[in-house]
């Protein structure tokens, strides 16, 4: 170990020693002394203040900072030796049980009432008392005055605020306050990467302080000023890389594709059976601008589930088209690419048609390519594509194949965006000879930081009526544990809607026996619940029972292309009564005849999933009914999520919950891009007006130095904070 200064890139075997640093290195992935300063503290104690007792979750994994009440030593009923119980208390009025098994006698002595300390493990419950079963222990203080020696080591430890760190069982929390001290005492920190003018417009501390007072905070004021410190970092690190995206993107040549009066649009226009909403219009203006520049669009549509957003991105294509190029639309599932493009020739009519008997004049062809399409099908389509006469080419990522060329790629449309990779829509931009115009359309409504955050170099428009025609949708929690002849009333209401002459979905979480798909969770989750329900399991039991004599079709992501497009064209049709299926339904699907969806296990869903899975009824005039049907008990939080959900059909307002209910990371990223997410404070659910401010001054600070040439320390942290492949992720947003 040195005692020589130490710098952000200084290995932590030379500061804490090879065995501790190969301890933090395998267990927390922290190799240099910059990985264990910006490993921050997850909570701070208090003694008693923080640290509640009488809070804590059987199961959980806890520090907790308490004093010792009383120990008792008593011989084991089942083995040989003793078992000592040691009663800590903390200022809550809480207790707690430490047990130690086998003849200690030192743990006693080391254990006598008054001690402070802090005790980690995984909390159990044995006749109604939560314990912790041999605890790792750190002891505060020695000598007479016990409290008052607690109270120095705790100075030592950080002050009045005890860190606790994100651990592992080989790696407590104390061992990494005490490597955090020992890097501390020598560690010179970086330039500070963030703009003078800016930390004094902002009143932000310095990045030396910030990291100090992070770790050793000596006041709650000092730790606030702290956090929003490097909070703001991290926020600005990942404005500043989506503006300098946006920025880039917009110095791009882009081939116009201005709007042609008397063309293929006017002529759409004209045959629309219904008129625009208002939103549609204004959205339509505003591509059709974006369209005519010779930059390139990167654009975000956002609405409802049923807002029209197939019918703008179709109008955008049509002008493409009449500009003398081609429009791609790529779709996450082979059923979805095949509704839409069923749904656009219907759209179209004659003018879908060109080279067939009864084509418009100003006609156009639309050829849908996926991978199930036969040998002669596809080489007459890639020939369409290759040769210009197919002006819209739908389909799945069977697009990006090579094989499938463009004559004149002017736009794509990529539907339900957080689907694809960044590379899948690299590879389809890289069809164009210059990059086309980029139109992401998404039915899961954002909230606004999200949107700052995670599609932050897109413009976005946003969708909120819905057209005239669409349904109301009633939505209700069926608590089947509860109250199973609810459940009954369930089935026998699909029974009603059929006899009705209408069509009903039941959804599953899981496709059934086989190896697991992408579409399914694992069968038994942490807490050892049953196995979600499944359709190849459903099916039956409803042919054979509740709604035995109706036509019932099975759809999942496991069957084969074509018979995907069979079940679903069956059941557009009206072939089929009720279709079982799993979220390969989501989004898209448009039967305007379905008016009843049941979800099995939705408790199993999330929140922004279910929102899309019940838009899949009430599309035409009949009015939509969901039914939430779940086991969850009354008061969880699984119950109340659901009841949230029949409670409203306005996304925005779910979204914000969603947002509220889901980790950080999962909201960014951090399990798609498969690396350690660098963002460990900010909080798009906290953090909204921080990141607004942030954003405004990476705007400010692109507009006049858009490479950070005069800035290189705040380049050098941005790439630390936002690596390329986070980056990447970033840039879908």
């Amino acid at each position: 170990m040195t005692s020589e200064p130490s710098t952000v890139d200084t290995l932590l075997k030379k500061l804490v020693g090879e065995k501790t640093a190969k301890a933090l290195a395998s267990h927390l992935d922290l190799h240099t002394a910059g990985d264990l300063v910006y490993h921050f503290p997850r909570r701070y104690d208090e003694r008693g203040e923080h640290t509640d007792i009488r809070s804590l979750d059987v199961g959980e994994q806890v520090t907790v900072l308490a004093q010792v009440q009383r120990t008792a030593v008593r011989p084991m009923r089942q083995r040989r030796g003793n078992l000592l119980e040691v009663t800590v208390v903390d200022g809550s009025g809480g207790t707690l049980t430490l047990t130690f098994f086998g003849n200690q006698a030192w743990r006693e002595r080391e254990l006598r009432p008054g001690r402070w300390g802090l005790f980690a493990g995984k909390v159990t419950e044995f006749r109604g008392k939560r314990q912790l079963n041999g605890p790792e222990y750190v002891l505060l203080g020695e000598g007479g005055d016990a409290e008052a020696a607690a109270n120095e080591e705790i100075e030592e430890f950080a002050g009045a605020l005890i860190p606790v760190y994100p651990a592992a069982a080989a790696v407590p929390t104390w061992v990494i306050a005490r490597c955090v001290r020992v890097v501390l005492d020598t560690f010179t920190a970086p330039e500070d990467p963030l703009p003078a003018a800016v930390r004094a417009s902002r009143n932000l501390v310095g990045i030396d302080a910030a990291l100090r007072e992070i770790h050793r905070p000596t006041s709650k004021e000092a730790l606030y000023r702290a956090r929003r410190r490097l909070k703001w970092d991290e926020a600005f690190a990942v404005q500043l890389t989506l503006v300098q995206r946006k920025h880039r993107a917009a110095a791009w040549p882009a081939r116009p594709r201005p709007a042609k009066p008397g063309g293929l649009l006017d002529a759409f226009d004209a045959r629309l059976p219904y008129e625009l909403t208002p939103g549609q219009k204004d959205v339509g203006v505003e591509i059709a601008a974006d369209l005519a520049t010779a930059h390139p669009m990167h654009r975000l549509l956002q609405g409802e589930v049923g807002s029209g957003k197939t019918v703008v991105a179709l109008r955008a294509m049509l002008q493409v088209v009449d500009a003398g190029g081609q429009a791609a639309l790529l779709a996450p599932t082979e059923v979805l690419a095949a509704q839409h493009h069923r749904g656009i020739l219907d759209l179209l009519g004659p003018l879908g048609r060109e080279g067939e008997l009864g084509a418009a004049e100003h006609a156009t062809r639309v050829e849908l390519v996926t991978g199930s399409l036969g040998a002669a099908a596809r080489r007459r389509a890639l020939a369409e594509i290759a040769g210009g006469v197919a002006g819209i080419v739908l389909g799945t990522h069977a697009l990006l194949y090579e094989g499938v060329d463009f004559a004149d790629l002017g736009l794509v449309v990529v539907d339900e965006q957080h689907r694809f990779g960044v590379e899948q829509r690299d590879a389809l931009r890289a069809k164009a000879d210059q990059p086309p115009h980029v139109l992401v359309m998404t039915a899961t409504p954002i909230p606004r930081t999200v949107a700052m955050t995670v599609y932050g170099d897109l413009e976005t428009s946003t969708l909120s009526q819905l057209p005239q025609g669409r349904s109301p949708i009633a939505s209700h929690v069926v608590p089947a544990a509860e109250k199973p002849a609810y459940l009954d009333r369930a089935w026998r209401r699909i029974r009603e809607e059929v006899a009705a002459g209408h069509q009903a979905y039941v959804v599953c979480p899981r496709i059934g026996e086989g190896p697991a798909s992408d579409e399914e969770p694992p069968p038994v989750d942490d807490n050892g619940r049953r196995p979600p329900l499944a359709v190849t399991e459903v099916a039956p039991l409803l042919a054979e029972g509740p709604l035995h004599g109706l036509r019932i079709g099975v759809l999942h992501g496991r069957l084969p292309a074509d018979e995907k497009d069979a079940v679903m064209r069956s059941f557009a049709a009206g072939d089929l009564d009720v279709l079982v299926a799993t979220t390969v339904v989501e989004v898209g699907v448009n039967v305007p005849n379905a008016t009843v969806m049941i979800v099995l296990d939705a408790d199993r869903f999330g929140v922004s999933q279910l929102h899309q899975l019940r838009g899949r009824v009430g599309r035409g005039s009949a009015a939509g009914l969901c039914l939430l049907v779940t086991e969850a008990a009354e008061g969880t939080s699984a119950r109340e999520r659901l009841d949230a959900v029949a409670s409203t059909t306005d996304g925005f307002k779910l979204a914000e919950l969603d947002l509220e209910q889901r980790r950080e990371g999962d909201v960014l990223g951090a399990t798609q891009s498969g690396r350690r997410s660098h963002l460990r404070l900010l909080s798009l659910r906290r953090d909204a007006d921080l990141i607004r401010d942030a954003r405004a001054e990476a705007i400010t600070l692109v507009e006049e130095d858009p490479e950070l040439e005069r800035h290189p320390a705040l380049a050098a942290s941005v790439a630390a904070l936002v690596d390329e492949e986070r980056a990447e992720y970033l840039e879908k947003g």
